[in-house]
């Protein structure tokens, strides 16, 4: 699938950016590896990586306080002899030769170098007897990340992946969350980040585009033809396009993103131009004294030649879209598809589409005109009839 080139909050990397989050690190210890497992066996990505990475070693001492206390050792006389013993700690500077040098404290390397170096060491208890350090404390060797990472104040690691051949982003984020039911449990929330967090973002801000855009046409088109009937008409044709835009990107292998749905936007406004075009000329056609089904042939005879020059004019004009390259190539392309292919397929059905609906739609107009007339006059005959009681 193409990569986007516009994002609004691009922050680099992989396409598919899932953080995972935990209320405590052990857990992210825990289930990270076996996320990434599964993440490396599904064929929906080509490549995978974690920034929670467990590979800095490190020794962690254990100290025994009990044990500790019970031979006159505090914790604190533990500490200062590791620090002195291994920090490298500044003690003081000294003159020589004109220069200055520092006073470092710390064991010499060859006697600092291996962990069994720690429990070999001394430290003085409150009698001033030397104990040996294994006597109090425990030593284990672990590996641990070089940085921890939080997100929405949880402990957190973003597992980042390449789409294989073929695949979006929507088809990454749920097979994310596929691995994400297999492999955690209710413990852990996840969040998106990078593209795929812009994906879901610009995914529901295009849908309410849609539902806006669909109501402002309805409302302009109302006021236009004097009629809550004939919107209605016209926006009837629009859903139609939908499976044919869809039919075009599988044709030419694009994926749905926000661009082809931007193209779906172009192509509403080309077909809602032409069922216009139709039911306009139909009512002037009314106006002037001929029946329905005359006004439609009519109508449909005169307005064939300006609605297929149009739509051929606009379909060649999306034709360098689709043979575009270079950068942008993949939105221009997914613009084009939907537009070129949902215009050119759905023409013929929207052309038939329109005066039929308009003529099932009169005469449901028609026949709510006869109920509203039968209950006035009904009313009428009612109200007269309490006005003036018979004798």
């Amino acid at each position: 699938s193409e990569q986007p080139t516009i994002a609004v909050n691009r922050r680099g990397g992989f396409p598919i950016q899932y953080i995972i989050q935990a209320q405590n690190f052990e857990q992210l210890q825990e289930k990270i590896p076996l996320f990434m497992d599964e993440v490396s066996q599904d064929p929906t990505f080509s490549n995978s990586d974690v920034n929670l990475k467990f590979n800095k070693p490190e020794i962690n001492v254990t100290i025994d306080r009990e044990k500790a206390e019970s031979l006159g050792i505090s914790v604190l006389d533990v500490a200062q002899t590791l620090q002195l013993s291994l920090s490298g700690q500044r003690f003081g500077y000294f003159m020589r030769n004109g220069k200055q040098y520092q006073v470092m404290g710390q064991f010499e390397e060859v006697d600092r170098a291996k962990p069994l170096d720690l429990t070999s060491m001394f430290v003085k208890n409150k009698d001033g007897q030397l104990i040996q350090l294994d006597n109090v404390v425990s030593v284990k060797e672990q590996s641990s990340p070089p940085q921890l990472y939080h997100n929405n104040r949880y402990m957190s690691a973003t597992v980042s992946a390449g789409l294989a051949p073929g695949q979006s982003i929507s088809d990454g984020i749920e097979a994310m969350d596929r691995i994400k039911a297999k492999v955690l449990d209710d413990s852990f929330t996840t969040d998106l980040g990078g593209e795929s967090r812009d994906f879901v973002e610009s995914s529901s801000n295009t849908l309410f585009a849609f539902g806006l855009a669909l109501l402002l046409i309805y409302l302009i088109l109302a006021a236009q033809f004097e009629s809550w009937i004939h919107p209605v008409t016209i926006l009837l044709s629009l859903p139609l396009t939908v499976p044919f835009a869809l039919l075009s990107l599988v044709l030419f292998n694009q994926s749905i993103n926000v661009y082809s749905m931007l193209g779906i936007l172009v192509l509403f406004g080309i077909i809602k131009k032409n069922s216009i075009l139709q039911i306009d000329h139909t009512n002037q056609l009314r106006e002037k004294g001929l029946n329905r089904y005359d006004a439609i042939i009519q109508a449909n005879r005169d307005r064939l030649r300006p609605i297929l020059m149009t739509t051929l004019a606009f379909v060649a004009g999306m034709v360098p879209l689709l043979i575009s390259t270079g950068t942008g190539a993949g939105t221009n392309r997914s613009i084009g598809t939907v537009v070129f292919g949902g215009q050119t397929l759905s023409l013929l059905l929207t052309l038939l589409a329109t005066p039929v609906a308009y003529s099932l739609f009169d005469d449901a107009a028609n026949w709510l005109s006869r109920i509203r007339a039968a209950l006035a006059a009904r009313f009428q005959k009612t109200n007269s009839a309490a006005v003036n009681p018979a004798e």
